[in-house]
């Protein structure tokens, strides 16, 4: 079955954590809600950036467009294990995604901001 999203009406997490649902009106104006277990959710939020950007891409015939958000607050925390550190990058509408890092990405992350020189792209990709 293919459905038509024409706008997002509702989000919500299930009373049990377990599952979450997003609700939306199709082509013809009628609500649809499509129900997802979290570790699907969790499939689909880290699938649909790519998803995003090669739409992009393929829309504007420009392999170096990004689709960029605006950050808007960070931390970073010390996880439970004393060797991971987590970074939490936000926008200013609650948007947030939280990163595990080990202590060696951190100091690679930190030698890369305090560098000087034009950042075209510098990455630490293990």
């Amino acid at each position: 079955m293919d459905i038509d999203c024409r706008s997002l009406t509702n989000c919500k997490v299930a009373r049990d954590g377990r599952t979450i649902s997003l609700s939306f009106l199709d082509a013809s104006g009628a609500l649809a809600t499509l129900h997802l277990p979290i570790d699907q959710a969790g499939g689909v939020a880290m699938t649909l950036p790519t998803l995003i950007e090669n739409a992009m891409r393929t829309r504007f015939r420009d392999d170096s467009l990004r689709y960029a958000y605006t950050l808007g607050a960070w931390s970073l925390e010390q996880s439970r294990d004393p060797g991971t550190l987590m970074m939490t990058l936000g926008t200013a509408d609650g948007f947030k995604v939280c990163f595990l890092m080990s202590r060696e990405q951190a100091d690679a992350l930190g030698r890369a901001l305090d560098t000087p020189v034009a950042l075209d792209a510098v990455s630490n990709v293990h």
